[in-house]
């Protein structure tokens, strides 16, 4: 489900299965939990309210393990002025499955003018 491979005509290659697989046999399972329990119970909207930053939302529509609706969605409206890119059938781990788009506009947004001069200015 993270990478969306459950889903008819995935395209999925193996060796990023493994990477998941070796990754999840290394995580403890007490871990593993609290990561999850964390993430479930805890209540991000105030501190996302308090971002003044320039933000780059990327979320996948087929994302089954944080819906679009209450995860991007709601983010990239809650962080002002945040964009907001939205890939269309892309799941979770779309960081592997959607690389190279990925990169593309994680790159574009780094570059923008205005981006660039407040990193020298720091």
């Amino acid at each position: 489900m993270f990478y969306g491979a459950n889903r008819a005509g995935a395209k999925v290659s193996q060796g990023v299965r493994d990477v998941f697989w070796l990754m999840s046999m290394q995580a403890g399972l007490p871990a593993a939990y609290d990561c999850i329990k964390a993430f479930s119970e805890t209540d991000f909207r105030e501190d996302l309210k308090k971002v003044d930053v320039p933000t780059l939302v990327i979320h996948g529509d087929d994302d089954q393990i944080v819906p679009i609706a209450v995860g991007g969605l709601r983010s990239s409206r809650m962080i002002k002025g945040a964009i907001l890119k939205v890939y269309e059938g892309a799941p979770h781990g779309l960081m592997s499955t959607h690389q190279q788009r990925f990169d593309a506009d994680l790159l574009e947004f780094v570059r923008q003018p205005a981006l660039a001069g407040a990193a020298r200015g720091r």
